[in-house]
């Protein structure tokens, strides 16, 4: 499995954890890393994007409901929920990821955690939310408000 897809995993059975049963999320995160080592620079993606998740949750969702209207947040299954969460968070917040990627490792995580059709469910959220992203200008200015990414070898590459 490719380097970030493998921390996604972690982020989203972090994630998974701490929406179905409350547990810490420090905790969690350290005994997810002990389950599955990754190394330094993939515990720190995984850890951003769980607590970027954390801390943004109520805006995320927001989106969510937007884009799945027909859905309360609530009922959602935990797994797409969390698969939709990392996947928004992504979108608006992480420089080096193109949005397709994005959408294309959000699916990845469906197809190994969700049921038959939460893949096509989160495909269509994703989409219909970058396509307002792009429309709106939001990926635009969250970009420009981002630093440069370093030009060290990127982990992207071996997603």
């Amino acid at each position: 499995m490719k380097a970030r897809r493998r921390a996604r995993n972690v982020a989203l059975q972090a994630l998974f954890e701490i929406d179905a049963v409350g547990h810490d999320p420090e905790t969690t995160l350290t005994n997810r890393f002990e389950d599955s080592p990754l190394g330094e620079e993939l515990e720190r993606f995984a850890r951003s994007l769980v607590w970027g998740v954390l801390n943004s949750k109520d805006d995320i969702d927001d989106i969510i409901r937007t884009h799945a209207s027909a859905w309360p947040v609530h009922e959602i299954a935990i797994i797409d929920r969390n698969v939709l969460r990392i996947g928004i968070h992504e979108l608006l917040h992480q420089t080096d990821t193109p949005p397709r990627v994005v959408i294309n490792e959000a699916v990845e995580l469906s197809k190994r955690f969700g049921s038959e059709s939460t893949r096509r469910f989160v495909n269509g959220v994703l989409g219909s939310a970058l396509t307002a992203f792009e429309q709106s200008g939001i990926l635009a200015k969250s970009k420009a408000a981002r630093p440069e990414s370093s030009p060290a070898r990127s982990l992207e590459s071996d997603q």
